[in-house]
């Protein structure tokens, strides 16, 4: 019987990954690091994806003519192709500009909603002029602080209708939804995998709507990112990972991947690992910053270390004993199986 071959893992990261430094509570600890000198960072470091919010692709995108922003955007294309990188995705950033403020696609504001379409169309088309096939929602200001500020129920027909109408827009794009409960809103109204794979199936084109779950988001929702992730896989429906820590229900911290909880990293990556994620041409990707103090310029060790620690954790999945794990759970007993697992981590026999 032919011995299945292992399946190779293919990394990414953003740029703003790339830590600059700068910190709301003290001086900037760091110098900037020119944005356009991080494509080369990629391949030394061993990644091979990029991800992109539409302005990383074409700095201050309001301001220019469609045909500014395809040509800005074919210049990106050739810089990737000249590093050998992919584009992963490409996300709208609907949370910076001021008709954005009181959220995106269900703002009351007419206007405002107007804006937030006009902005994810320039958006699609800079993915399909660099050759990315996702776009990545990450509905940052899509909530509200006081739930009397919106009417939730129209909030959602509008999410529903934003989605369909980027289904028709390109009629090949992938939509991403990459769900968080809090932060910069004080309730989202998108905060879990359950919810983002719901607005899926409710779309005219549902095998084209997936969803990215971030580890951090996950915990800040109170729940487990491998059990958020083997949800997704169940219905085939995970399109991308972002792989980080986070220390308790606070702020969105993007520790490194494993830092905070090892065994809950380790459980992660069996679960990518025991249901085939990236055999399709997925991405492992990572969303970690660099701890505020760090000296240095450019900062990558972060994201060299996530890296590396998913890859140890890879061969830990890949050396425990599926046999002794299965017989644990035929007897049922889970005390052996929790010693066997701390011990597998520990490398202790």
């Amino acid at each position: 019987m032919k011995t299945k071959a292992p399946t190779t893992y293919r990394f990414s990261f953003g740029p703003w990954n790339v830590s600059e430094g700068g910190d709301p509570f003290g001086p900037d600890s760091r110098a900037i690091f020119p944005h356009e000198q991080k494509f080369a960072l990629y391949r030394q470091l061993g990644f091979e994806g990029m991800q992109f919010h539409d302005d990383d692709v074409v700095p201050g995108l309001d301001s220019l003519t469609a045909k500014q922003i395809l040509a800005k955007a074919g210049e990106v294309k050739k810089i990737l192709a000249g590093e050998g990188l992919t584009p992963e995705f490409v996300a709208p950033r609907l949370w910076f500009a001021e008709q954005t403020v009181d959220g995106g696609y269900t703002a009351n504001s007419a206007a405002d909603r107007a804006y937030a379409w006009e902005r994810t169309k320039k958006c699609i088309d800079i993915a399909r002029t660099i050759k990315s096939k996702a776009i990545v929602l990450w509905l940052a200001r899509e909530g509200s602080y006081i739930r009397e500020a919106k009417d939730a129920k129209l909030a959602y027909d509008r999410l529903l209708e934003a989605i369909n109408k980027m289904l028709a827009y390109d009629p090949k794009i992938e939509i991403w939804i990459e769900p968080k409960p809090n932060e910069p809103t004080d309730q989202a109204y998108v905060p879990t995998i359950g919810h983002a794979l719901a607005l899926s199936y409710a779309s005219k084109d549902h095998q084209r709507v997936k969803g990215l779950i971030e580890s951090a988001h996950a915990i800040l929702a109170g729940l487990d990112p491998s059990d958020e992730m083997a949800f997704a896989l169940a219905h085939g429906k995970l399109g991308s990972v972002h792989l980080n820590d986070q220390n308790g229900l606070k702020f969105d911290e993007d520790k490194n991947f494993g830092a905070v909880n090892l065994r809950a990293a380790f459980n992660v990556v069996r679960v990518l690992e025991d249901n085939g994620y990236c055999t399709h041409g997925e991405f492992v990707g990572l969303d970690v910053k660099t701890m505020r103090p760090q000296r240095g310029c450019p900062v990558t060790d972060h994201l060299k270390n996530s890296r590396a620690f998913f890859l140890m954790l890879l061969e830990k999945v890949r050396t425990l004993d599926r046999k002794l794990v299965q017989q644990y759970r035929d007897a049922r007993d889970y005390e052996a199986l929790e010693c066997y697992t701390l011990k597998h981590l520990m490398g202790v026999k």
